[in-house]
């Protein structure tokens, strides 16, 4: 493949996993996906890293399926023949304006539809249930994937020794044998 590359005439330059982590670490930077992709190769330094960036997720655009079957393969349960109620469809990102009661206040997420018009919405808190179509607005229309804006990243400010810490913490696992694995034990 890196010879397919170099034969188009573009500069190409390869790089290892170390030399990525080697130049993060020599930065300061966290370790993100977007700043282990500046990170590649060889470099000087990172201007401008600091921004939010967009976190795109496959969500799938639901069943074709209209009958749930149990193990057995007898019909269970069955959904509705209409994938869309009321204009919305599951999948589709909204903004629900509710004036009055319960859940009153702005919702935006992703909508799950059913056939009562009585709607639920998946938003960055949580799932919050009940939400009448006619406070619905259709922001954007399910495309199969989930959109998220990841904010600013951040560094740690612990004090010594956390320069370029994330400030939340990724998942660590301890080595299962000391002499097997070269990972540092805390």
């Amino acid at each position: 493949m890196a010879e397919r590359l170099k034969a188009t005439g573009l500069p190409v330059e390869l790089a290892s996993g170390g030399r990525t982590k080697f130049n993060r670490v020599r930065l300061g930077l966290p370790k993100t996906h977007a700043l282990d992709a500046v990170c590649v190769g060889q470099m000087d330094g990172v201007q401008g890293w600091q921004v939010p960036t967009l976190q795109i997720k496959c969500a799938g655009r639901g069943s074709y399926q209209r009958t749930r079957l149990d193990k057995f393969g007898f019909p269970r349960g069955y959904l509705m023949r209409s994938k869309a109620v009321a204009g919305f469809a599951t999948g589709d990102l909204v903004k629900a304006v509710v004036p009055a009661g319960a859940k009153q206040g702005c919702h935006r997420g992703r909508v799950a539809v059913q056939a009562t018009g009585s709607f639920n919405i998946q938003t960055r808190e949580g799932v919050v249930q009940g939400i009448h179509h006619r406070h619905c607005k259709v922001l954007q229309r399910g495309d199969g994937y989930g959109y998220q804006q990841q904010p600013k990243i951040a560094l740690a400010s612990k004090g010594c020794g956390t320069q370029g810490a994330a400030t939340q913490p990724a998942l660590s696992l301890l080595p299962m044998n000391g002499e097997v694995s070269r990972a540092s034990q805390r």
